[in-house]
């Protein structure tokens, strides 16, 4: 699968979980087949763009507890 996309029309988001430290990601939703993930620090800088389910897996460890450092 080819995972270039062109993000500059991207509606990016922060979770609602998010602190007021300015350490989050932020992603984009509205990429079939794909999640782009960018820091929220470098609005500006490069994003990582991840397979829809490997993302998805990565959230269901962080919400169950089971991803470790």
């Amino acid at each position: 699968m080819n995972y270039d996309r062109d993000l500059t029309d991207a509606r990016w988001f922060k979770s609602s979980h998010s602190g007021q430290g300015g350490s989050c990601v932020e992603v984009a939703p509205d990429f079939p087949g794909v999640t782009p993930v960018r820091d929220s620090k470098d609005p500006h800088g490069p994003a990582l763009v991840f397979p829809a389910t490997a993302f998805a897996a990565f959230i269901t460890g962080v919400k169950a507890g089971t991803l470790t450092p």
